[in-house]
């Protein structure tokens, strides 16, 4: 083999461009066959061992350990019309120290001036009369004293031990090249995660912000719908009323919706879920060292929604002592981080909702009355289901149509009996419970009419219901689990979803509140948006 400068110039060159490790390789390997007399080229790369139980070396292998892969091959067959790119011949497998390509890899580069007179390192000297392969050199490719792999050319003519120092500086290029692509590569593949991840970040947070559509044209609701679109446009704080499971969340989000801040985030805090001790800091954030645990600066809600919406779901619910802190906000539009001394200060919307009398909590003393005015601006009443029965078929038929995908049997379909009992529950726990009994319907579908179960007759109207059957002596494994998990849901529902503290559920329930958490994850129970 001669080095031709002007072949290996390309070929140097063509290193700087070729951007995938593939691309590379294969470019190696083709430069290289276009030089005088070079009848194959190849390139193995090390890699983890992959097909030990079939790989033609496995006799000559401890196994399960990494060896070297061919990835590239180039080559002009004579006495065959064998093709030799291919990479999945008898030789895509090399251990370490095996043959001349795993001696290469281990004590470095090695020179076969001339195969009729040396043919020890020839497996197949059959092959090399048959097709004129008369040299043989092997160098490889080390990054950073790491062996990335092994550069190997067959010549048909006697390989120049003067060319050995040309190979020995293509392969240093070649593994240079070689680890900027795979650096290339994995940014590529970072890239693309990222791009990933934030897609993926995008649609929760453009679920969370999307407004889950209010149903229901009744006249109650069209009052609602009415309020909303007066105050929607000013800056005016927001008190939104009514019975746990009624929709408030989603007048909140209808609110943002529709006013000039609807590009900056809507924040939701749910107070009843906040304990004590930490509610000055979820508000208004600390400083590190502000208190035990307190290992970096934290941004409260309010910083989160500065240009926004800060819903306060469960207003009642915050202690009388942060109550006045609360106040200050409302009032200043000023606030200071727990452990620190300077204001800040901040321009965020409020809009609250709660399920109690604010009037009798004041009256009780357990709600401040400045407050309370404060945030009784502008009051917006949901009305309860039973009160708005004109709304419970549209609600219903939503509920079946967002939760369940055309399968064989068809969709549910709600049948006019169907819509007559549905009218006739007074549905004390309001949208919430018409979402649960329509899912439960929904899971336990298999084509014809729906089943509802409920454990109560319908009041108000006298309507012929089907109630749910009576407990069987001996409950299944499986009855069992859905009867403990109905408990749960029906418990956290009547508490509000309150966890821990006084009235909560895991009082009510006897248990502990890590007890009672480890198990709602366990049965994968979800609070319903409101």
């Amino acid at each position: 083999m001669k080095a031709s400068y002007p072949h290996l110039r390309d070929l140097l060159l063509g290193l700087a461009e070729a951007r995938q490790p593939d691309e590379l390789l294969a470019h190696i390997t083709r430069e290289l066959c276009d030089q005088e007399d070079v009848a194959l080229a190849r390139i193995w790369i090390m890699a983890p061992g992959d097909q030990c139980d079939t790989c033609p070396m496995r006799s000559e292998c401890p196994g399960a350990v990494d060896c070297l892969h061919l990835r590239a091959s180039a080559g002009h067959a004579r006495a065959s019309d064998d093709d030799w790119s291919r990479i999945d011949g008898s030789f895509r497998r090399f251990p370490i120290g095996v043959r001349k390509i795993g001696h290469v890899a281990e004590v470095g580069a090695l020179c076969v001036e001339d195969i009729e007179q040396d043919d020890r390192w020839i497996a197949r000297p059959d092959w090399s009369r048959e097709e004129g392969i008369r040299g043989f050199g092997g160098a490889p490719l080390l990054w950073r004293d790491e062996l990335l792999g092994v550069l190997g050319v067959f010549t048909r003519s006697p390989f120049c031990p003067d060319t050995v120092a040309w190979l020995r500086i293509i392969a240093d290029h070649a593994a240079a090249a070689l680890a900027t692509s795979r650096a290339f590569e994995e940014v590529e593949r970072l890239r693309d995660q990222l791009a990933i991840e934030n897609e993926y970040l995008r649609e929760e947070v453009d679920e969370f912000k999307a407004p889950h559509g209010i149903v229901g044209e009744s006249p109650a609701m069209r009052a609602v719908h009415e309020r909303i679109a007066l105050v929607a446009e000013t800056e005016a704080t927001v008190l939104i009323q009514g019975p746990s499971g009624t929709g408030k969340e989603l007048v909140a989000r209808e609110i943002h919706k529709q006013s000039r801040r609807s590009d900056r985030p809507m924040i939701q805090v749910n107070c009843a879920a906040i304990p004590n001790e930490l509610y000055e800091s979820e508000f208004f954030g600390h400083v590190r060292g502000a208190f035990t645990g307190a290992t970096r600066d934290r941004a409260g809600k309010f910083a989160a929604a500065d240009g926004g919406t800060l819903f306060l779901d469960e207003i009642g619910e915050i202690p009388l002592e942060l109550q006045s802190k609360l106040l200050r906000v409302l009032q200043e539009g000023t606030y200071e981080r727990v452990g620190e001394e300077h204001p800040r200060r901040v321009d965020v919307r409020v809009v609250a909702a709660t399920n109690r009398d604010l009037r009798e909590e004041v009256a009780a003393g357990r709600f401040r009355e400045d407050l309370f005015y404060r945030l009784d601006v502008f009051p917006i009443t949901v009305p309860p289901l039973r009160e708005r029965r004109q709304d419970i078929v549209p609600l219903a038929e939503h509920f079946i149509h967002a939760g369940s995908a055309p399968t064989k049997g068809g969709r549910p379909r709600l049948s006019k009996a169907d819509r007559e009992w549905l009218e006739a529950q007074d549905w004390p726990g309001n949208v919430r419970e018409l979402q649960n009994t329509i899912e439960r319907a929904r899971i336990s579908w298999r084509g014809g009419a729906l089943r509802f179960e409920v454990s109560r007759r319908p009041r108000g109207r006298g309507t012929a219901a089907a109630t749910e059957p009576p407990l069987p002596d001996v409950l299944t494994d499986e009855q069992l689990r859905e009867f403990e998990k109905e408990n749960l849901r029906r418990v956290l529902v009547e508490t509000r979803w309150k966890i821990a503290g006084p009235g909560g559920a895991a009082e009510r329930l006897g248990i502990k509140p890590t007890t009672l958490a480890s198990r709602v994850h366990k049965f994968g129970i979800e609070r319903p948006v409101e």
